[in-house]
């Protein structure tokens, strides 16, 4: 019989979402905090173009993107990395700084790949409590232990929705150990920038990352392209971590494209945000309990796990397909992604109908 190495049989397969629809029902998934509406029209024109190319290999130094990358938030187009996703970036950073002999510390309630990202790079993996489905700096940092090396931390936090304030980051970070690296998540930080609180100024120290996506608020899910800010030395060693042809000729072409259409981007964060606000309004107001979000969801609180469970198993049924979140230590919740007004509506009632039959 062939084995697995032990780190990797001890794993359990990343939780995707569940999409089997029931017969008869229409489908909305609501379930993967996918974009409401396409990219830019740019993007599928410069797409189309780059089809032409596809017989070659795609640019390993992403230069394109990283000098628009550059131009549009200040920063050195030699700081940039790209990856296939954010979520080959963070892989990479585990495995490039943790191992066997190490912890990564993440909050309570924090994106579950930081987890499978510690195991890959067989690392311990410590959490610290959240309160009231925010991020706590000081429980943080009273769960350093000594061989901690990388704390993860999504800003603002899938699942919750919840976001750290820019001081408490920088309270963070100037209280960690110089040796322990800092990565802040950053996938829906396009919803959260018009409050101003800018985070790539802390790779300038040499001990932080602050990663970005293209998969939310631009719409390229489906592309796979996160990119991140890095400090030189850590650029180095994460670099050889990486697949040397991660993002492919089109990829690089529609991420570059969708720069270009800032009004566009910034168009669907305001489409989203007044959507969740009114979604969120009227669930809080049918008596369910929502952390403020900052993203492209909303976490729906339920009381208990047999309640969430009932709830998801009743908009199933109906053909509504939300994400349940046990696997973030949260499994009294359910995360509603932002989609069109219509579904959301319907799920609205579907969770109103079903409050008032338990």
């Amino acid at each position: 019989m062939i084995r697995p190495v032990a780190h990797i049989s001890d794993m359990s397969p990343y939780a995707l979402a569940q999409l089997n629809p029931p017969e008869g029902k229409r489908f909305v998934s609501l379930s993967q905090n996918e974009s409401l509406r396409p990219p830019s029209p740019r993007v599928l024109s410069a797409a189309t173009k780059a089809m032409a190319s596809v017989h070659l290999y795609p640019d390993p130094d992403w230069s394109d993107l990283r000098h628009a990358l550059s131009k549009l938030h200040g920063i050195s187009a030699n700081s940039v990395l790209c990856g296939n996703g954010s979520i080959e970036l963070i892989g990479c950073l585990a495995q490039s700084f943790a191992n066997e002999q190490n912890a990564v510390l993440a909050p309570g309630h924090a994106y579950p790949f930081f987890r499978t990202a510690a195991q890959l790079a067989r690392a311990r993996f410590d959490t610290a409590p959240e309160s009231d489905a925010r991020v706590s700096v000081d429980a943080l940092l009273a769960a350093v232990q000594a061989d901690t090396r990388v704390v993860f931390v999504a800003n603002p936090g899938n699942p919750t929705g919840t976001r750290i304030p820019r001081a408490d980051l920088i309270h963070l970070r100037h209280n960690l150990h110089k040796d322990i690296l800092l990565v802040i998540d950053e996938a829906y930080g396009e919803f959260a920038d018009h409050l101003e609180e800018p985070m790539f100024d802390l790779v300038e120290r040499g001990d932080t990352v602050v990663l970005r996506t293209f998969s939310k608020a631009y719409g390229l899910a489906g592309m796979r392209v996160g990119w991140g800010v890095f400090p030189p030395n850590i650029a180095k060693e994460v670099r050889k971590a990486m697949n040397p042809n991660n993002i492919s000729v089109t990829g690089q072409a529609a991420a570059c494209a969708a720069l270009e259409d800032q009004a566009y981007m910034r168009e669907t964060c305001a489409m989203t945000a007044r959507l969740r606000d009114r979604f969120r309004d009227r669930v809080r107001n049918a008596g369910f309990d929502t952390p403020e979000s900052f993203s492209n969801f909303v976490l729906i609180r339920l009381g208990d796990t047999a309640k969430a469970t009932s709830a998801d198993r009743f908009l199933r049924g109906e053909g509504i397909f939300v994400r349940p979140q046990a696997g973030a230590g949260l499994a009294d919740c359910l995360r509603v992604t932002i989609g069109f007004a219509e579904d959301l509506d319907f799920t609205a009632g579907l969770l109103e109908h079903w409050a008032t039959e338990i």
